[in-house]
């Protein structure tokens, strides 16, 4: 038995599988780069601050929310007076 599709009931082609199934090359392209632009973003924390401002309205919706500077300054400060286990 063979895992390929074969033809419809009326003998005509099935549909197309794997990568030209969603929209082509191009698409794959597309969703290789998004999870790239998503994995370095992540990397290099872009995403942090507007994730922590989720949190902190959601868990603490009293709080004063710090501004993108406030937030890097006391992160950065915070890494300094406790460094765990990096490097440098």
């Amino acid at each position: 038995m063979s895992a390929l599709p074969g033809p419809t009931a009326d003998g005509g082609p099935t549909a197309a599988v794997g990568p030209t199934a969603d929209g082509g090359a191009l698409a794959v392209v597309r969703r290789g780069w998004r999870a790239l632009t998503w994995y370095v973003t992540g990397v290099l924390g872009e995403s942090d601050y507007p994730r922590y401002v989720a949190h902190l309205r959601r868990v603490h919706p009293d709080a004063a929310v710090p501004t993108v500077r406030e937030y890097w300054r006391d992160r950065y400060a915070a890494q300094d007076a406790n460094p765990g286990a990096r490097c440098c």
